[in-house]
């Protein structure tokens, strides 16, 4: 069957379905999981583990139209500093709760924008959470950077604390584009910035890239692309856009009429594809791509591939700590979010030193629906002789779920050495037949395009 006929007998072009950067997805987190919960799980961290840590940055100068993430506009500092400070103690809170051992595999800042900071701002706060978690021979820290915003002298405080990977946002280099989202970042700007990372020593930069956008052409996107690879990223995230403006209020700013339809999402999509891994990068699971001197081809080619709040990762750690307004917590027993105002955040911090407001505790059942979600983001199979291994008392579940997914998507999957394997011209499918296993989704639900 012909690759564009068969995506659409399934649906591809009208569904929508979650992103599955976390099973449940977090619209489906429920109140009264929170500080309780949250004291306890890291508790009961094992001594000597290493953790990742997620710090939120919800502060930008200027709101882009097309962002869904927790942000908030200032035209001042003050406020910026005072949240760090409030992060700080956030930070002193949850040490406390951890065994002693415990050490931190990576740092990611994000956002909004942590680039927002002043020098001494970050130097200050990555003083304060560096003294608070060893770090582990291999640790990883990254940043999102927005080169418009970055100062030299931010960048190289961020070098001298270990910056080893940047992830640059570019989302797309056209002036129309950029009009039309509320985004003025030129390619020069963001080849400076690089160059002055790669000056310094940084070893790895991924830059994110959206197609989809409101007045996007092929034409337009060809030539982002062009642009990009003249600045050679270690790793790239090319993200369809979600308009979802009953979500994000700012969205509204954009022009709807001048968003693609799904047949041309899908063609910026195969182009970016098309175009990147014939200049050297290896495509990795339904979005991202790397060259093969980055640690996420290694992951990947090593089936060692997962997937967290940031899409695709070769973080192994089982536990992630986040800080800061709506920063989400992960841990074996479940999740946490914190409280999505900064305003709400704060409270909670000054009261009890935990923000979590909302969550969700994991089942047994619950783990072994993520591990298949997982599973079919990361490596486009359900390998149910592992399954059955590591939940042996959920044998049954796993034989019916194989045995359902096969009968319903008989022309896209099949049986192979990793158990029940998806073909190759269906992965852009994965989310619509991961939505089939999910025991949260409902009809009537608001999630994102699935193409």
């Amino acid at each position: 069957m012909e690759k564009i006929a068969l995506l659409n007998k399934y649906g591809l072009f009208d569904a929508k379905v979650p992103r599955y950067t976390s099973y449940p997805p977090a619209n489906h987190f429920e109140n009264g999981v929170g500080p309780r919960h949250q004291d306890s799980w890291l508790r009961a961290v094992p001594d000597g583990a290493e953790i990742s840590v997620y710090v939120h940055i919800p502060f930008c100068k200027r709101l882009c139209w097309f962002c869904a993430c927790r942000t908030q506009g200032t035209r001042t500092l003050r406020p910026v500093d005072a949240y760090v400070e409030v992060l700080k103690a956030e930070i002193t809170k949850v040490r406390s709760k951890l065994p002693k051992g415990v050490k931190m595999a990576r740092l990611h800042l994000g956002g909004g924008t942590p680039t927002i900071l002043s020098a001494n701002t970050m130097r200050d706060f990555l003083g304060s959470i560096f003294g608070a978690f060893e770090r582990t021979a291999t640790h990883e820290f990254s940043v999102e950077i927005d080169p418009t915003e970055a100062s030299t002298e931010l960048l190289d405080t961020l070098v001298e604390f270990g910056l080893n990977r940047a992830s640059i946002g570019v989302q797309d280099f056209a002036e129309h584009v950029q009009d039309a989202i509320g985004r003025p970042q030129n390619f020069e700007q963001t080849a400076r910035v690089v160059t002055h990372l790669r000056a310094a020593g940084v070893p790895s930069i991924n830059m994110d890239l959206l197609y989809g956008l409101p007045t996007q052409t092929h034409q337009s996107f060809h030539a982002t692309i062009n642009q990009v690879l003249k600045m050679r990223p270690d790793r790239l995230a090319i993200y369809g856009y979600a308009h979802v403006p009953w979500m994000s209020k700012r969205q509204v700013m954009i022009n709807e009429a001048d968003l693609p339809k799904p047949i041309t999402r899908f063609e910026l999509a195969e182009i970016a594809q098309r175009r990147f891994v014939d200049a050297g990068y290896g495509m990795i699971g339904i979005d991202h791509f790397a060259l093969a001197t980055d640690s996420l081809f290694d992951a990947d080619a090593r089936g060692q591939l997962r997937r967290n709040f940031q899409g695709y990762t070769d973080d192994t750690a089982d536990t992630l700590i986040g800080f800061g307004a709506s920063a989400i917590s992960k841990f074996r027993e479940g999740f946490i979010q914190n409280a999505p105002s900064t305003s709400a955040y704060q409270e909670r911090i000054a009261d009890t030193g935990f923000a979590g407001h909302k969550g969700y505790v994991m089942s047994d059942h619950d783990l072994l629906v993520a591990q298949m979600v997982e599973d079919l983001m990361c490596r486009f199979a359900i390998d149910d002789k592992k399954l059955m291994a590591a939940f042996p008392d959920q044998e049954t579940v796993i034989r019916q779920t194989v045995v359902s997914l096969m009968n319903e998507f008989q022309d896209l999957l099949f049986i192979g050495k990793e158990g029940l394997m998806l073909r190759h011209q269906a992965y852009a499918l994965v989310r619509i037949i991961a939505k089939r296993i999910d025991d949260f989704t409902s009809v009537g639900e608001s999630h994102s395009a699935a193409v």
